[in-house]
Formats: structure tokens, C-alpha cells, sequence
């Protein structure tokens, strides 16, 4: 079980995460790489919001190889390109994590390796089998 923390001594979090989520000793870990609004069929939607479904639908399918969900996310790092498109990004994150919510950094950076890239989303992962 993944004990929460967020100290009476911390503002709260601004969405939907937590600041601190412990995992217990013996948890199996998965780290993800940065996952890209990118298509099987190299195709790039032009909005941020059908990039970070691509984005989560990718580690979706990764977490299920590696025999999880969304629920044992404990970690999600995302980068946009633009500050508007901080809420079309959360909305997407809030609708795929799970409780606990994961912690959570969205961090604004100035491209990507291809300039259509809006949105680049990676997580960390523990489970105890």
C-alpha cells in the first residue's frame, strides 16, 4: 500500500496529485521514457489535448506489458510547449490517473526533437506482485 503525503506544512497541490507517495519495500518498479502525441502511422495531431491522449495511451499499453495500470503510477513528469496548454494537458492526465493520485511536475520547455510536438509525458511505476 503507497502511504500519501502532503504536510499540513506545504501548500496544497495545485490539481489533482499528491507531494509525496512512499512505496513500500519489495514494490517492482517500471520507469518509463518520455512517451510523444505520435501515431503508429507517424501521424501528429495538431492539438495538445489528442497529443496527450497519444501520450497516455502509449504508457497505457506499456504498464499493461509489464502487468499494470494506471493504479500503481506513481510518478508523472510532463512537458508542454506552451503555458495555455496547461489545462487540455491535465484534464487528460486527471482522466487516466487513478487514487492514489501520482505526484505530478508539468514543466513548460521550448520544443521537442520535431517542432509539431507539443507534449511530452513520462511516469514511474510500483507494484507489489
Amino acid at each position: 500500500m503507497k502511504k500519501i503525503f502532503n504536510p499540513a506544512s506545504v501548500r496544497r497541490p495545485f490539481g489533482n496529485y499528491n507531494h509525496g507517495l512512499l512505496v513500500p519495500p519489495g514494490a517492482s518498479l517500471l520507469v518509463t521514457s518520455g512517451q510523444l502525441g505520435i501515431g503508429l502511422d507517424d501521424t501528429v495531431p495538431d492539438d495538445v489535448t489528442a497529443q496527450t491522449e497519444l501520450c497516455f495511451e502509449a504508457i497505457k499499453a506499456i504498464l499493461e506489458e509489464a502487468e499494470m495500470s494506471f493504479a500503481d503510477v506513481i510518478r508523472i513528469a510532463g512537458f508542454v510547449t506552451g503555458r495555455e496548454d496547461f489545462p487540455a494537458y491535465m484534464a487528460v492526465r486527471d482522466r487516466y490517473t487513478l487514487d492514489p493520485k501520482p505526484v505530478s511536475t508539468l514543466i513548460i520547455v521550448g520544443g521537442f526533437t520535431r517542432p509539431e510536438f507539443l507534449v511530452e509525458v513520462e511516469v514511474t511505476a510500483a507494484k507489489i506482485f
